[in-house]
């Protein structure tokens, strides 16, 4: 599926002093490196007298050792191969894309990820927490993606969750969602709905992706047409999700400061995508 970047707001934000409006942005800017300190070069009297000193050792040391390169402590870094007279380190192949599930997000982690700020520099998964209310079958948990992967959350979630379908089972799927589906997202969705007709789905949306792009609203239209409730999240929903979904260790969820400002905001975007 196509990578996911949020986009700014075609018609005028809602009050200042948000992280993705007009963000304070959460993670500490990077500390400018220091200089290394210069060590004094030796003074020539110095030099010379360490150079006429250390002649004859320097060359016996030199025969000792023969012509073997050594470098750091004289050992070969490991997985390390000579060209050109010098080390290289080979390339080290990292492991495979996968969505990650488990039962409560950690709360600086929900903090970021979740604000429901216009501009969302740095916020490159989606997580969607659940609900399955089913006879007999009840479930709970949450899914985290990275856009660059083969499996958008939404998506994974029909695999790894709720890979079954009993079309004589009634069930309700609640989904709390950090960012709106995107375009291929929306459209699997829809489809999905169409099948499963004894499935209810209703998303709780934080942001809306990509709002001012045509193939993302028509997307979303699509999906409310074949029976799914959109909804963007008030601060009383933050206040659930933290509750249920996040390691809060008994501590209360406190709403930033232009929450509702920014609910209001995507309320009326949605409005309009959907009317």
């Amino acid at each position: 599926m196509s990578d996911k970047k949020e986009g700014k707001a075609a018609g005028k934000g809602p009050a200042k002093k948000t992280v993705k409006k007009v963000e304070k942005k959460a993670e500490k800017p990077p500390e400018k490196e220091t200089e290394k300190e210069k060590k004094p070069e030796p003074a020539a009297g110095a030099a010379g007298a360490a150079g006429a000193a250390g002649t004859a050792g320097t060359a016996g040391a030199a025969g000792a050792a023969g012509t073997e390169k050594q470098e750091g402590n004289g050992e070969t870094p490991a997985g390390a191969a000579e060209e050109n007279g010098e080390f290289q380190l080979e390339p080290i192949e990292l492991p495979p894309f996968e969505v990650i599930a488990g039962e409560r997000i950690d709360p600086f982690i929900f903090k970021f990820q979740f604000r429901n700020v216009e501009y969302s520099s740095g916020r490159n998964k989606t997580f969607l927490c659940f609900l399955v209310d089913s006879q007999g079958k009840n479930m709970r948990g949450y899914l985290e993606d990275e856009h660059m992967g083969t499996s958008h959350s939404e998506d994974a979630f029909f695999q790894q969750v709720l890979p079954e379908y009993d079309a004589q089972t009634r069930s309700l799927v609640t989904w709390y969602v950090s960012s709106s589906p995107c375009s291929a997202c929306a459209a699997k969705l829809a489809e999905l709905l169409k099948v499963r007709k004894a499935m209810r789905l209703v998303i709780y949306l934080s942001r809306i992706f990509l709002f001012e792009e045509p193939e993302i609203r028509e997307g979303l239209k699509i999906l409310a047409a074949a029976g799914c409730k959109l909804r963007m999240m008030k601060p009383s929903d933050f206040v659930y999700v933290w509750d249920t979904f996040v390691e809060n260790e008994d501590q209360p969820f406190i709403p930033w400061e232009d929450c509702q400002d920014n609910y209001e905001y995507y309320e009326q975007r949605l409005s309009e995508i959907l009317d």
